[in-house]
């Protein structure tokens, strides 16, 4: 079956915490960022606002840079997983070119200079410059700095035809400067030219920016010492020989770091300004894009972005009466005393981006945080010094553990091992319709494991703790979901919370009216003032972090270890839970009522001896149904709601022959289980037995499943997530698994699929999936529902 029915809807994915994350290619308007081990691509200035819309397959491990080569089709990425992979663009997409597998370790630092010409350094202490032939690339030439030193950034500029400089800093408080010659396409004449001193710490970042081309360039450099130079470059004639005075004393001001180049030119480095105003280190540099696009600037048309761990974002320009560099906008955040990068703190910026829209003139600032979204801030020019945060993207920077849809299947949350529950819904405007991270309701202390809904504006969540939460989504939440999504959650007879905020060194989402009672007569802490605004378009990162919180109602205590899963049943009455367990007497099921208060029922479901990985309740909320990694599954009946008795229908210890990650019911009297096994099989219970039905082995080990629960020409819908990240599509007829559709590998996920989970809704005739996976990403798929008629 052809993949034409298939839309990949919305895709996503967290940015990666490195200093060369991400790049901007001028002549597409299309940002790349490392994402977990893939690359995403995100055209900022579409005005459909999707978001990520694809992301590059190819690396094993985390991203950790990425270059667009200027004037060429290729983009470059490089990773944990010692390869270098080129791209190659074409018919607006991206394909793989070739993998570069020099390095023996984590590649840590790029730069570029031309479209045939660029640097990578790494873990293995080695720096390699590769050069293309007009068919590949090549490593041209291999060198280490000095022993033991580990390079975190470069620089290279281009001096004379092909005469280059390049600026190397790492793991030592001095920057080291070659300079080599391209032939072509080989590197001629490379040797070590000098050492700039001066910095107290680590370098992170370079640039080389034009101040007059052939005659003077100016290197910015940023470093773990809070503190940012300004080196200024002078070739041949253009040196100030002074200093060569033995009458004149050499001073910080006036020394000169002198070398030769090529085979009779002269370059000399000075040191030309000190910019200091940030509270923790610098993690990026960019210079203006129209300065680094001109080959000749004037003092006063230098600005210099840089943004650094104390989620600042400063630019700075020179005072042109007193020469001194001042900050001119600064972005982002206020520091927040005593949290420092140096203290364990692991807030700030990672890598910032600077561009401009040539379309209309708009001034674009962007940077990269540690919550994984790309924050984007615009002015309306060049000289505008005002710039308003707007849309940029979000997602999850570790794996994604469960996804769950809405009651009426308008919206999902999903939960993450990066210790947050976020929500997603459609943006409805002009006949457009795109996804968005709409309210982050839980930011957790523990790593996030499952949720799912109670009523409308309740769920439960289970973190990587003993406890489970019970939430409610406040009225913050229900008005922005109303405005942009035209869903309603709320019934018009209960009364929402307000906003929620999560009090100093606590773990429990308190409604603010609860705060500021609490807190009235404790003048050390400090109450934000919350306030619903008018809604015109999706929160940005900072209302997401600060705003967007559910209130915590109740705990749910009774487990020994780690929340393993959790489910409600349809009528929302009933909670059950299981915990990790590797004993039969952890690995049973926690049944809590919730008309009770929440109260544990005393009967404890038991029967496993290793962790139960899913529960389901069945659509009727009749049976209860179990997996476990013991290779079993329980089946449980309701006898008493009330009281939340249950009796066991069968406990089958030959389900699968390996550990059984999940299932789905397909009607009230059948259901499907998947496991490592690489068999999915069909299940119908029978005059109060349990028959096996149907079989079917696939070609890996299938991690999740699910069924579609809404109504379509009365057919059986199954869609299961593989290990290695396919996403295959079945319909049962006379119960038999039929294939109907494979999604293409271009577009799924490039890890595990940790959960998968379809609407009950059909939207514009089509079915809404989504998947969460371990690669971090959480995609929306939408299915024609023509596949199945």
């Amino acid at each position: 079956m052809t993949n034409s029915e298939v839309i990949q809807e919305s895709i996503f994915i967290g940015s990666n915490r490195q200093n060369y994350v991400a790049d901007y290619n001028t002549q597409n308007q299309i940002i790349a960022f490392g994402a977990g081990n893939t690359v995403a691509l995100w055209s900022p200035l579409h005005k459909s606002h999707k978001g990520v819309y694809f992301t590059l397959k190819k690396h094993t491990q985390e991203v950790t840079g990425v270059k667009f080569l200027p004037n060429s089709n290729f983009l470059v990425s490089i990773g944990e997983d010692h390869e270098v992979n080129v791209w190659s663009l074409s018919n607006n997409i991206y394909n793989h070119f070739q993998s570069l597998k020099e390095h023996n370790s984590s590649v840590t630092c790029i730069a570029e200079i031309n479209d045939r010409i660029f640097v990578t350094g790494g873990a293995d202490h080695q720096i390699i410059l590769w050069t293309y032939d007009g068919s590949s690339f090549k490593s041209s030439y291999k060198f280490q700095v000095k022993h033991n030193f580990y390079p975190l950034s470069l620089a290279i500029q281009s001096i004379e035809e092909n005469s280059y400089v390049l600026a190397v800093g790492g793991t030592t408080n001095n920057i080291s400067i070659y300079t080599f010659d391209v032939d072509e396409g080989e590197v001629i004449n490379f040797k070590k030219a000098a050492e700039l001193t001066g910095h107290e710490d680590w370098i992170k970042c370079l640039q080389f920016v034009t101040k007059k081309k052939g005659e003077d360039y100016v290197l910015a450099s940023g470093s773990q010492d809070r503190y940012v130079r300004l080196w200024r470059l002078k070739l041949n004639e253009f040196i100030d020989d002074s200093d060569e005075d033995p009458t004149k004393l050499t001073l910080l001001s006036n020394k000169q770091y002198k070398f030769g180049y090529s085979s009779d030119k002269r370059a000399a480095f000075s040191f030309e300004a000190l910019i200091m105003g940030h509270d923790d280190w610098i993690s990026g540099l960019q210079w203006h894009p129209n300065c680094k696009h001109k080959e000749e600037n004037k003092d006063k048309d230098l600005q210099l972005l840089t943004c650094t761990a104390d989620t600042a974002l400063m630019i700075w320009e020179m005072d042109t009466e007193s020469g001194i560099w001042v900050c001119s906008s600064r972005l982002g955040e206020m520091s927040i005393k005593g949290a420092s990068t140096a203290t364990g703190a692991s807030g700030g910026f990672w890598s910032c981006l600077w561009f401009i829209d040539q379309d209309n003139g708009d001034n674009f600032v962007l940077a990269v945080g540690k919550t994984g979204s790309v924050r984007a801030y615009k002015s309306k020019s060049i000289d505008d010094k005002y710039f308003e945060a707007v849309l940029g993207t979000t997602g999850a920077v570790n794996a994604i553990t469960d996804l769950r849809w809405s009651i009426d299947g308008d919206y999902f949350m999903a939960t993450s091992l990066d210790q947050t529950t976020r929500l997603y819904a459609p943006w409805k405007r002009d006949n457009i319709t795109t996804w968005h991270e709409f309210a982050r309701p839980q930011i957790h202390g523990y790593d996030m494991i499952c949720c799912d809904n109670i009523t409308k504006t309740k769920f439960v969540s289970g973190g990587d703790e003993k406890v489970l939460r019970v939430f409610e989504l406040t009225k913050s939440i229900s008005e922005t979901l109303k405005t942009l999504s035209n869903i309603n959650i709320n019934d018009e007879n209960s009364t929402l919370p307000e906003f929620a905020s999560l009090p100093v060194l606590g773990l429990s989402n308190k409604a603010d009216s609860q705060i500021q009672e609490e807190t009235k007569n404790d003048e050390s802490i400090e109450v934000q003032d919350n306030h619903i605004e008018h809604v015109n378009a999706p929160p940005t990162e900072s209302y997401l972090q600060r705003n967007s919180l559910a209130t915590e109602n109740e705990k749910l205590y009774g487990h020994g270890y780690e929340i393993s899963c959790c489910s409600t049943s349809p009528n929302g009455s009933l909670i059950a839970t299981a915990c990790k367990s590797n004993n039969a007497k952890h690995a049973v099921i926690r049944v809590f009522n919730v008309n009770k208060d929440y109260q544990q029922a005393s009967q404890v479901l038991s029967g496993h001896n290793l962790t139960i990985s899913s529960l389901k309740f069945s659509p009727n909320g009749q049976f209860l149904l179990a997996v476990s990694r013991d290779r079993q599954f329980s089946l449980w009946e309701l006898i008493d709601e009330t009281n939340a008795e249950f009796k066991l229908v069968e406990l089958n210890a030959k389900a699968h022959s390996r550990i059984i990650w999940d299932c789905s019911w397909i009607s009230n009297d059948a259901f499907v289980t998947v496991s490592r096994d690489k068999q999915i099989k069909l299940w119908r219970i029978n005059g109060g037995k349990v028959e096996l039905v149907s079989s079917l082995k696939l070609n890996d080990a299938i991690t999740s499943v699910t069924s579609f629960k809404g109504k379509l020409f009365d057919t059986k819908i199954v869609a299961v997530g593989l290990e290695n990240g396919d996403i295959s599509v079945y319909t049962i007829q006379n119960d038999e698994f039929k294939h109907a559709i494979s999604f293409d590998q271009s577009i799924t996920p490039a890890d595990r699929i940790e959960k998968i989970s379809f609407s009950n809704k059909i939207v514009d005739n089509k079915l809404q999936l989504g998947v969460g996976s371990r690669d971090t990403s959480v995609r929306i798929y939408s299915i024609g529902q023509n596949l199945f008629i």
